[in-house]
């Protein structure tokens, strides 16, 4: 992949990392040009899934997600509606089960593909993503485990690593 490629990212956040019983709290998205957009996502009826150490690692409570959170159908429709056919995601087994579990509680289906981030990368780019992006993490001092955050750092990771490389060809 060159530059004249930019990706869109997207990051959730969870109830805990149950794959059977956990869902999405949270969801943030990078738009290719860097634009950030991340709702909360109001626990639909069904899910009842918790884990107080979860909730200390990303700061976001139940009774926020009850006050402040979208319904499952409007957060569904917001990414269907501003994703392009395909995004990139650092988590493909928990982001995926997150993804379909929210399109699934919408009653809806995902106008785009979610690809690992690995598929944009080559096996000496994946060997430093690691530590360029903890770079990244220092460098633009966000906290961590907040969805727009997370998609972001992505997002700032993939160019530092892309546009590494072509300086290194030229």
């Amino acid at each position: 992949m060159t530059s004249d490629f930019t990706p869109a990212f997207i990051d959730f956040e969870a109830s805990s990392l149950d794959l059977i019983a956990s869902y999405p709290i949270e969801v943030g998205i990078c738009m290719p040009d860097g634009e950030l957009h991340s709702w909360l996502i109001s626990p639909h009826v069904l899910w009842q899934d918790w884990s107080e150490s979860a909730e200390r690692i990303h700061g976001i409570s139940r009774e926020t997600l009850h006050e402040e959170g979208m319904a499952v159908a409007e957060v569904a429709q917001q990414l269907n509606g501003l994703l392009p056919d395909q995004v990139f995601c650092d988590a493909w087994t928990f982001d995926s089960f997150w993804l379909h579990r929210l399109f699934r509680a919408a009653k809806t289906q995902p106008k785009f593909q979610l690809e690992s981030i690995s598929m944009l990368l080559n096996s000496q780019q994946v060997r430093h993503w690691s530590g360029v992006r903890q770079q990244v993490i220092s460098d633009l001092g966000l906290p961590v485990h907040r969805a727009a955050n997370d998609a972001l750092i992505l997002h700032k990771t993939w160019e530092r690593i892309i546009f590494q490389d072509e300086a290194a060809v030229q």
